[in-house]
């Protein structure tokens, strides 16, 4: 014999059914908080690691740069004691020989070397008549004259692009006339 269901006892069913229902939709409801701002978290540890990712994309881009940039300073400094010498030979040549034309040729080899070199970025520091900037010159004597000024220039400074390779030995007024 079949068991006829009792009207009420269905309706008990969906009753618990639905009372159920809206337990796990409580305990949802409770967790759901949670998991968001779990959720919250991961998401911004993930955008600071991105950003921290493009940083150092860009870091590492611009310190490459500045190597090729820079790479050759250490050569640069090597030869600019050559170019000075071959400057102090050129202005040491008596007058007599001036005008030879082999004195000229070494002449046409200096400029050629200063040019190249300031073809890679090389520059000459200003002194004589500038004030003394103590980031460019290198101050190795004080002498008569107006304070603060270079009077003097004992060697000569280079800039490589931006930067100093070789600051500029001077010697700087001390105020007496």
């Amino acid at each position: 014999m079949k068991k006829e269901k009792r009207p009420e006892e269905s309706e008990d069913k969906e009753l618990k059914k639905t009372q159920k229902e809206q337990e796990d939709s409580a305990d949802t409801g409770k967790a759901q908080p949670e998991e968001q701002s779990e959720a919250d978290k991961y998401l911004d540890n993930w955008k600071r690691t991105q950003a921290d990712f493009i940083n150092y994309k860009k870091r590492t881009e611009q310190e490459k740069e500045e190597t090729v940039k820079f790479g050759n300073s250490m050569l640069l400094l090597a030869i600019l004691p050559v170019l000075d010498d071959l400057q102090r030979a050129l202005d040491s040549v008596p007058e007599d020989i001036k005008d030879l034309p082999w004195v000229e040729g070494i002449r046409l080899i200096e400029r050629k070397f200063s040019s190249s070199l300031e073809t890679q970025g090389v520059k000459l520091i200003k002194t004589e008549g500038e004030a003394f900037d103590p980031s460019v010159h290198e101050a190795a004597l004080h002498v008569d004259g107006e304070d603060g000024m270079i009077i003097n220039e004992l060697q000569k400074g280079y800039k490589l692009y931006d930067r100093v390779i070789r600051p500029a030995v001077v010697a700087v007024g001390n105020g007496n006339k």
